[in-house]
């Protein structure tokens, strides 16, 4: 199996209100987010790549337009996670892309989370 893996980032804000009012997420904080995006194939096409790294473009704009700089309440349904985040970005680049086969966001260096069906 060919794996590629492309990473892009966006800064934004969110809080976790579902959460206990002592539980730090709880308050209104920010986050410099990654968000990589892995994708799979058992062949290579033509010009031997599983998908041409400029064809991920399309979700730089998507990030920088919808995600970048925002409120995370606002733009998810739902807590908006790390964990939530990635099942998003899954089925968004899913939808463009049959060769996608995770997605991993991070908050901090020290934490990610996953989604890979």
């Amino acid at each position: 199996m060919f794996r590629i893996r492309k990473e892009f980032h966006f800064s934004a804000s969110h809080q976790l209100t579902h959460l206990p009012h002592d539980h730090q997420c709880a308050r209104l904080h920010g986050h410099n987010y990654i968000v990589v995006v892995e994708l799979a194939s058992p062949c290579l096409n033509a010009d031997g790549f599983v998908r041409d790294y400029h064809e991920l473009a399309p979700l730089k704009a998507y990030i920088d337009g919808h995600f970048d700089h925002r409120h995370l309440n606002d733009v998810l349904e739902g807590a908006s996670t790390a964990e939530h985040l990635a099942r998003h970005f899954y089925e968004w680049c899913h939808a463009r892309w049959p060769e996608t086969s995770s997605v991993q966001v991070s908050e901090t260096p020290k934490t990610w989370a996953e989604y890979r069906p």
